[in-house]
């Protein structure tokens, strides 16, 4: 097929747009997470922010061709900008799932029914990083709504996201011995991957 009449072409556009978004909803995200304390939930906005730019860059390079023109699009795109960062990490979850569960998977099947293989691959991959997002998010939201976000039943293994410093214990320090950073710099060694 051609790709300049293709609805590979167009979808490529909407997923630009649609990570470009993503990544400022997510760095504004950090900015509120950061201004209210919460500076490892501000850390995984801007790291997942960064890996949105990179996915709207994969798809923004097949556009290449298009080199001048303008790639007409139509898409509904989320609002979220509420004050509480639960609310926020939720939001976050559900976008991130749709575009693992239904777009990029959708924009995929496309892509290879117009003979696009190495598009199709790249929105297959992505679409798996963007559960590993969701997943993230899940986590932290789940943690901060039951009031667990810096305190277990059990030990755990709590690093700095300032300094470094590993810290064990059902509950990080209040105050890093090291950097002196308050708690809201730490996390679970275990959340930083989305294990």
């Amino acid at each position: 097929m051609d790709f300049a009449n293709s609805q590979t072409r167009i979808n490529l556009m909407r997923s630009f747009a649609g990570e470009s978004m993503a990544r400022n909803r997510y760095t504004f995200a950090a900015a509120m997470a950061e201004n209210n304390g919460y500076h490892a939930i501000s850390e995984v906005f801007k790291f997942t922010a960064r890996q949105e730019k990179e996915h709207a860059e994969v798809f923004y390079n097949f556009l290449k061709k298009e080199m001048g023109q303008s790639v007409e699009i139509t898409g509904g795109y989320p609002v979220d900008n509420d004050t509480s960062i639960l609310t926020l990490l939720k939001s976050s979850v559900s976008n991130e799932y749709e575009e693992n569960e239904t777009v990029y998977p959708q924009f995929a099947s496309i892509a290879k029914e117009e003979g696009f293989s190495e598009i199709a691959a790249a929105y297959t991959m992505i679409a798996e990083i963007e559960k590993v997002h969701g997943d993230r998010f899940a986590k932290f939201a789940q943690l901060l709504e039951t009031d667990r976000l810096f305190k277990s039943d059990t030990e755990e293994t709590w690093i700095c996201l300032n300094c470094g410093r590993i810290h064990k214990g059902k509950a990080p320090a209040q105050i890093c011995p090291v950097c002196k950073a308050d708690i809201g710099f730490f996390v679970r060694t275990n959340t930083i991957v989305g294990a």
